[in-house]
């Protein structure tokens, strides 16, 4: 089974984390045949962490978990921190896939939104 883990910086503000744990389900209900376990998880300042968001989803029956980091830039959360996260939970988890997509601010499509939305704006 698979799973999606959305994987976010986390704040000391409450409500934006709880704006990304609405993301994971609104993901979830938009593509739960692929995805039937989707998830978020922080790197730091909420919970649940990311190696505990990995074990959640395993622990929920997925074989295979998709990391993709909630980061517009590639700093070095997303190119040290949350590959080494992945790599000591795939050692926790030898019987899971676990592999990492790019994060959100690399897609080509970032370009249209960014259009989009300043449009919107006027």
């Amino acid at each position: 089974m698979n799973a999606l883990l959305i994987v976010a910086h986390g704040s000391r503000r409450s409500q934006s984390n709880d704006e990304v744990a609405a993301l994971a389900d609104t993901i979830r209900e938009k593509c739960s045949e692929e995805y039937p376990i989707v998830q978020a998880g922080f790197l730091e300042l909420a919970e649940p962490s990311i190696p505990d968001g990995i074990t959640n989803c395993i622990n929920d029956g997925a074989s295979h978990v998709t990391v993709l980091p909630y980061f517009l830039n590639s700093g070095r959360h997303v190119v040290e921190d949350v590959p080494e996260m992945l790599e000591q939970a795939r050692s926790q988890h030898p019987d899971a896939e676990i592999t990492l997509a790019q994060h959100l601010g690399a897609s080509s499509m970032m370009i249209d939104l960014v259009i989009s939305l300043a449009k919107s704006a006027s």
